[in-house]
């Protein structure tokens, strides 16, 4: 099979039994480079094209972030037959096209909000407080020094609005105490798939990663691919069964998978 050999053979089931397959795929860090304002990440070009060809071959494709849904489709577009899992999660684009939102973090989007107005009120300069609706991320990549403060300021917030913190890449986000992450959305839609692989860089895949093991003790073929760079967390890689340096590289991949 043409370009078979430049395929990890982790990956290979992928082509060869595409019909069988689910491809899980994160979006920043992995489908678009990491940038200091997160509203200006935007994918590697040729990636809409790529997730076009993806939901063609494969029998499902999702893109699983921790962005909302509204602002993967202004990246990505809705390319047919890929899923847009948004909010770890919390909201989803089928691939009929519906948005679906988790019933257990709608009643928080007032608490969220609240916790929105405190932090734009009290950031010092440098921090980005990116409000999401059903989450709120403070990120403090263009002032490194102010992540003191924006470990304590979510500290409070969560100890008196019931809110949790996820951790991300010199980011922290407060999210309603529910039971969905990206690990359980591998879990069910990658459930009865005879071949599921995960590419992810950061904290917030691990449970993805852990999702498509359990999927391989059921009996699926599977792998997990780390988008690793300089700031990675090392617990990323040491989860993965092939490791590949940065966005570029990861959509390099990818698009040997979906070539014909």
């Amino acid at each position: 099979m043409a370009h078979e050999a430049e395929l990890p053979p982790v990956l290979r089931p992928l082509r060869e039994r595409c019909a069988e397959a689910a491809l899980f795929l994160d979006y920043d860090g992995t489908l678009a480079p990491i940038v200091a304002d997160p509203a200006g990440a935007r994918p590697v070009p040729g990636v809409r094209e790529l997730l076009a060809r993806l939901g063609a071959r494969l029998d499902l494709v999702a893109v699983v972030s921790g962005r909302p849904v509204r602002y993967l489709s202004e990246a990505l577009g809705t390319p047919p037959g890929v899923v847009l899992s948004g909010l770890y999660g919390m909201e989803e684009v089928g691939r009929d096209g519906e948005l679906r939102r988790d019933t257990g973090a709608q009643r928080w989007r007032p608490v969220v909000a609240e916790a929105v107005a405190v932090l734009a009120g009290s950031a010092p300069p440098g921090v980005e407080i990116e409000p999401k609706g059903l989450s709120v991320t403070l990120h403090w990549r263009r002032s490194p020094g102010s992540e003191g403060w924006a470990r304590a300021a979510a500290d409070a917030l969560c100890a008196r609005t019931g809110l949790v913190p996820q951790s991300g890449r010199m980011a922290l986000e407060l999210r309603p105490p529910v039971h969905v992450d990206k690990g359980t959305v591998v879990a069910r839609l990658g459930l009865g798939r005879a071949v599921v692989a995960c590419f992810g860089d950061d904290l917030g895949d691990l449970p993805a990663f852990a999702a498509v093991a359990e999927l391989g003790r059921s009996g699926a073929t599977i792998a997990r691919v780390a988008v690793a760079d300089a700031e990675s967390p090392p617990e990323v890689a040491a989860a993965a069964d092939v490791v590949v340096e940065g966005p570029e590289a990861a959509v390099a991949l990818i698009e040997r998978i979906a070539a014909d």
